[in-house]
């Protein structure tokens, strides 16, 4: 994946470039609440949860210990439950067979 950048790109900007390029996303999820994790799921095989369980595991790779609840608010923009009364709707009969068939390619 990245043999396409340059050799000497230093390591640091590579880091920052990927972190800004991470905030950019969350910010992107955080504006559009009207996606719900389900259809995410549906089509790319990952959620807003799933990039906090990353989040939170990466940091945990790094020495610190971080609970799912401010990892989902890392990425969520608030805690999780807000956010489920907010923005989250009952999942369609259609969403829920796609998700069966999703789940399966992503195991």
């Amino acid at each position: 994946m990245n043999e396409h950048i340059n050799p000497t790109t230093d390591a640091k900007d590579k880091t920052e470039w990927e972190a800004a390029a991470f905030r950019r996303l969350v910010a992107h999820l955080q504006e559009r609440t009207d996606v719900q994790n389900i259809d995410m799921m549906n089509l790319t095989g990952f959620c807003r949860n799933c990039l906090s369980r990353w989040y939170r595991e990466a940091a945990e790779e790094r020495g610190t210990k971080l609970s799912d609840h401010d990892a989902r608010v890392a990425i969520y923009g608030m805690p999780y439950d807000e956010w489920k009364k907010r923005h989250q709707s009952e999942a369609t009969p259609t969403q829920q067979e796609q998700f069966k068939t999703a789940i399966k390619q992503h195991d």
